[in-house]
């Protein structure tokens, strides 16, 4: 019965194995006994050597023969145990290769559980973040709303002022969560407006930067790491906090009463960001006017908007705001900038679409030769469709005074 331990390249066994320091190899010991191996029969050397050993060749038979009997006993034996020791032997290399299985699979499935474990915890860390910031959110649009009312002129309903605050207080919660959701996160928008940096370059150090609509504050904090005085303005009380929370200048007030108040020749730069796009066409003339007014010479005028020349955008995403009037189309923005007094007037298209969301462009390389010319003719069709469908999320309009 084979061991199962053999390996294909094992060399032969000898009697050799077996002289001075026996192996320890069960199969060379079935060999021995299987084959009813002899041993060689050794003396010392010389001619008394080689006497003793012809007496032992002689005397050989007549001691074996009378027990054969013993020996063949003897030799089933030591088969039935070697063959006993293989299973063991074989048994043990399984039980052996099962605990390194069955250790490997542990810590394999430990770290599976760990790293599902740390998953879950960062995600219901991310959730009580949420949680705590909604909370302060609606404590303080309950503070809002109570000091709305303690603050609600003599004989005024205590009942429609409270109405009003709270329906205030819950319309800019609403938008908040908007913000939250589809605007961005602060380092993806910072990333943004990192692009109009160029154009702010040559203003005196410290120039005064106003931004119409400030939402959150992300551009002032740029403003702020830029070296610029930047201020805001916003007519939502909870995005006003948010950003005094940060130590970034804002006041609460419509942003056409700010911008007409500035002094004239005052400001180095007007920024304003998805802002216009909530205003009716004849206010988004006058803002652009009334920056004129604001800005020094050299000044800067930068409105940026959802891109309405894709399709995708004007059609599907600028709807995903209901506070949203109407797309502006970038040449009549950059009309209003001319006819203000702007020049130079220059348009930059931001936030191309992910290459994956586009539509397929064919490999002219794997093609054969002979279909190589009207492939050409449908990638270019499909340039032009892919720009009119997709194109670029968004687009700046930036002015010079």
């Amino acid at each position: 019965m084979p061991s199962g331990l053999e390996s294909p390249e094992r060399r032969a066994p000898s009697i050799d194995d077996f002289l001075v320091e026996p192996t320890r190899d069960l199969s060379d010991w079935r060999w021995l006994w299987s084959g009813d191996q002899q041993f060689p029969i050794r003396s010392h050397r010389g001619l008394l050597g080689r006497i003793v050993v012809g007496l032992k060749r002689a005397f050989r038979p007549l001691v074996k023969v009378p027990q054969n009997d013993l020996w063949e006993r003897q030799r089933i034996f030591n088969l039935i145990l070697l063959e006993h020791l293989e299973r063991l032997e074989i048994a043990r290399a399984e039980h052996q290769r099962r605990i390194e299985y069955q250790e490997a699979l542990d810590a394999t499935g430990i770290h599976e559980i760990m790293r599902h474990n740390d998953a879950l915890f960062a995600r219901a860390d991310q959730k009580l973040d949420r949680y705590r910031r909604e909370t302060r959110d609606l404590l303080g649009s309950l503070g809002a709303a109570l000091a709305a009312v303690e603050s609600a002129p003599q004989g005024a309903p205590a009942e429609v002022v409270a109405r009003a605050a709270v329906s205030r207080n819950y319309e800019e919660h609403g938008y908040l969560e908007l913000e939250r959701r589809y605007r961005g996160t602060e380092e993806e928008i910072r990333e943004r407006i990192a692009a109009y940096r160029p154009f702010l370059k040559d203003l005196p150090a410290g120039a005064a930067v106003l931004d119409l609509g400030c939402g959150r504050g992300e551009a002032l904090a740029l403003l702020r790491d830029w070296g610029f005085a930047g201020r805001g303005v916003d007519s939502s009380a909870r995005m006003a906090q948010i950003c005094r929370d940060r130590g970034l200048d804002v006041e609460v007030g419509d942003l056409f009463a700010v911008l007409a108040a500035v002094e004239p020749g005052s400001l180095g730069g007007v920024v304003s960001f998805h802002v216009i796009e909530h205003l009716p066409g004849d206010a988004l003339d006058r803002l652009v006017r009334l920056a004129y007014r604001a800005l020094l010479p050299g000044g800067v005028l930068i409105l940026e908007t959802p891109n309405p020349l894709s399709v995708v955008v004007a059609a599907r995403n600028f709807w995903l705001d209901p506070t949203h009037v109407r797309p502006v189309h970038p040449e009549s923005l950059k009309l209003m900038y001319e006819l203000a007094g702007f020049d130079p007037v220059e348009r930059l298209d931001l936030r191309p679409f992910p290459v994956a969301d586009r539509l397929p462009e064919i490999d002219l390389a794997k093609l054969p030769a002979e279909q190589r010319s009207l492939a050409d003719q449908v990638n270019r069709l499909r340039d032009r469709l892919d720009d009119l469908l997709f194109g670029c999320q968004d687009f700046g309009m930036v002015g010079r005074k």
